[in-house]
């Protein structure tokens, strides 16, 4: 069944056309991945589709109860309003009984003496039941748990760039909808959580459209494709591997009709050029002929070229951290680190946000200070520096005036000269936009644009942080070519596994309580391993799952009050747990009796404190085994 038809939408953006007359319909439970270069228009037509930013011709048509959620690409907060508020906004009875159910669970938590506000919860229990709405409230919860989201009472205007688009795809995925549309889901988001999605949205009960970089993401998410491309769409049946085949193929038939119109043409040409006159009408129409194929010239691409680009040369010495220590606040990243980069290095970082990934990069650049322990750069280093905050450009600037003021020509480690022009075409700016202002390119298109700068300064050291955000998949396929025949050192910091997979051969990963651990292998390696890990801590038996600690003084054995009190642990542990459950379904159905609610939170609060501390007493009883055994 349907739930969405578009017909001939049509936008342009000044006088370049993003999409002319698209139609295209999107069924229910579809996954369709939609994919373009950088400024072909992904983003204008979903906000299009979202009817946010309405195309200036077509329609879209769907049923009169349709449901639609939107997560942008850079969610905006203009009004005050705390998180709790902004999640659960929404137009439908479920969204704001919740709403209302959770407001009151709050302030009951706050004052559970206060006879209105027992009342208030009272009413929003009942309003949960009669809309039976406590299995939505359960998935909100999963779903916000799973994002991190747990800062329900700040303010929206106070969040970082990463909490901001963690909080508005909660908002997003939490809302009933027919159709959710998703713009880069995975900028800000850590592994782990990408995973989660990854499965949350297999079996999302809608149909879903989405724009993302994150190809294995997209290839494991996607049954479709939808093409954007020179305001045209190509459709694909199948996830993101299926595309690129079916593409090569779809090009190769493109470049074969190409080569049939360039043999026509030359012959239509050799007949001009005999002296043919047009005095009749069959001359005039093959005149016209000629004219209309020189017209139907397709838009130029970038076309394959030698990408090992010459550098300076590298000498053994690259840099050196001993002893390294950097702080920021009162908050110590990491301390006593060494290591030492050596010619022809690919090395990933990788860590939770706020771990000081970008921080390590910029002490290596010599950007910051640390404040203990010495870096040393040696003497032939050139470093070219990709950051993830935006640089400052001059928008007056052509595209092309902006890559000359670093070269005007780049040479190949053969010793072949590649042209500023042919560069841009390279990175897919065509010579008709390479004389643009930069000011008429979309935020991707300055990403590239910023990104070729950086390349075409003929550096031996890469800095590449976070490269693939705002950056679309064809322009980190050309990337990932550069970077594998680059001869110099690259450095990245990057969340994406497929990008890290193709570029690095180690890592340094960031635990985010000081310590950075090293590991030999790609991603995926690292991440397979962590897997195993897991498996075999849960599969273990539990003496087993907690680290060593060193006692100053070996036991021989226990005492026999710890014999008895570690005979009988797990089935207290086991109590405490279940009566946690029971207290949280007795809340569930205390209904309209709120000083019974307000008895049984202080009652669950107890008993979890109860659960800690037995908890925390059987990792020592453990540990304590684990020694004696040993």
């Amino acid at each position: 069944m349907s739930v969405l038809i578009a017909e001939n939408l049509t936008k342009s953006y000044g006088e370049k056309r993003l999409f002319d007359h698209l139609s295209f319909t999107i069924e229910d439970r579809d996954r369709i991945g939609l994919i373009g270069v950088n400024g072909t228009g992904k983003s204008t037509l979903l906000k299009a589709i979202a009817g946010i930013e309405p195309a200036e011709m077509g329609d879209i048509l769907h049923a009169k109860a349709f449901k639609l959620a939107y997560l942008p690409q850079d969610p905006s907060f203009d009004k005050e309003e705390t998180v709790l508020e902004y999640v659960f906004s929404g137009d439908s009875p479920v969204m704001k009984t919740l709403k209302a159910y959770e407001k009151a669970l709050y302030d009951l938590e706050q004052r559970p003496e206060d006879p209105a506000v027992q009342a208030q919860f009272s009413k929003a229990q009942q309003r949960m039941d009669e809309a039976d709405a406590w299995t939505a409230s359960t998935l909100a919860k999963t779903i916000l748990t799973q994002l991190g989201v747990n800062f329900f009472n700040q303010s929206v205007l106070e969040l970082s760039g990463g909490q901001r688009k963690r909080v508005a795809m909660a908002q997003a995925l939490i809302q009933p909808a027919d159709l959710l549309i998703l713009d880069e889901p995975t900028n800000h988001l850590d592994n782990s959580t990408i995973e989660w999605l990854e499965s949350y949205l297999q079996s999302y009960p809608g149909a879903l459209l989405l724009v993302t970089h994150d190809r294995y993401f997209l290839n494991r998410v996607t049954t479709r494709i939808f093409e954007l491309d020179s305001g045209q769409l190509y459709r694909y049946e199948g996830n993101y591997e299926v595309f690129l085949e079916k593409k090569a193929v779809r090009e190769e038939k493109e470049r074969s009709n190409e080569e049939k119109r360039q043999n026509t043409l030359r012959r239509e040409l050799a007949w001009l050029r005999r002296g043919a006159k047009a005095r009749s009408t069959k001359q005039k129409a093959r005149i016209d002929r000629v004219h209309a194929l020189q017209e139907d010239e397709p838009m130029q691409k970038g076309e394959a070229m030698d990408m090992a680009l010459g550098s300076q040369r590298l000498g053994k010495k690259v840099i050196q951290l001993e002893e390294v220590a950097k702080k920021v606040g009162t908050s110590l990243l990491f301390h006593d680190f060494d290591y030492l980069v050596v010619p022809g290095e690919r090395l990933g970082i990788i860590g939770p946000n706020g771990s000081g990934k970008t921080t390590l990069l910029n002490l290596m650049a010599g950007r910051l200070t640390p404040d203990s322990g010495q870096i040393e750069i040696g003497e032939t280093v050139k470093i070219g520096y990709y950051t993830q905050e935006n640089q400052e450009i001059n928008l007056n600037l052509r595209v092309i005036d902006y890559i000359k003021e670093v070269a005007e020509v780049v040479t190949t480690a053969d010793g072949i000269t590649i042209t500023v022009e042919q560069m841009l075409e390279r990175f897919l700016f065509p010579r008709s936009a390479q004389w643009n202002k930069i000011s008429r390119l979309s935020g991707g298109e300055k990403r590239r644009l910023y990104l070729l700068r950086v390349l075409m300064g003929e550096s031996n050291v890469l800095f590449l942080d976070e490269p693939t955000n705002d950056l679309d998949t064809e322009t980190l396929s050309i990337l990932e070519d550069y970077l594998e025949q680059f001869r110099g050192v690259v450095i990245t910091v990057s969340h994406d596994r497929y990008f890290l997979d193709r570029v690095v051969e180690h890592l340094l990963v960031f635990n985010g309580n000081g310590q950075i651990e090293r590991f030999e292998g790609s991603y995926s390696d690292y991440l397979e391993q962590g897997r195993e890990l897991r498996e075999a801590v849960v599969n273990a038996p539990k003496h087993k799952l907690s680290e060593k600690k060193p006692q100053k003084e070996k036991r021989k054995k226990l005492s026999y009050n710890e014999q008895k009190e570690w005979a009988e642990i797990e089935d207290k542990i086991a109590k405490l747990e279940n009566r946690v459950n029971e207290i949280q379904l007795e809340i569930e159905k205390s209904g309209s009796d709120a000083g019974k609610a307000a008895e049984l939170f202080r009652e669950q609060q107890t008993a979890e404190e109860a659960l800690e501390k037995a908890m925390d007493r059987w990792t020592e009883l453990s540990l304590l085994i684990e020694e004696i055994e040993e």
